[in-house]
């Protein structure tokens, strides 16, 4: 191959590699905005009885979701929450969340 078409095919991969990290960034903005229908705008809660998900450490929300998910942690609702997503969901959403202020 020449030094044009390695180039080439450097800068295609590069281009597709950002389009799948976007892609993943607004499959994680969308799942999070789930959330927020009972957390609050931005995951601040509106009410004393919902806790907030905004700066949550990313560790903390993970372990709670996945508590929800195994039954561990009893809830009226988050259990149904949980069992919709999977782990790699729960350190995106954690990732998110912590990062809001």
């Amino acid at each position: 191959m020449n030094t044009k078409t390695i180039l080439a095919l450097a800068c295609f991969i590069s281009l597709a590699l950002t389009g799948t990290a976007r892609a993943a960034d607004m499959h994680t903005r969308v799942i999070a905005a789930t959330c927020m229908a009972c957390h609050g705008p931005g995951g601040k809660s509106l009410s004393k009885d919902i806790p907030d998900l905004t700066g949550l450490e990313q560790d903390k929300f993970v372990q709670l979701m996945k508590e929800f998910k195994s039954g561990e942690r009893e809830s009226t609702i988050m259990h149904r929450h949980a069992a919709g997503y999977t782990n790699a969901e729960f350190e995106a959403m954690g990732a998110y969340f912590a990062g809001l202020k």
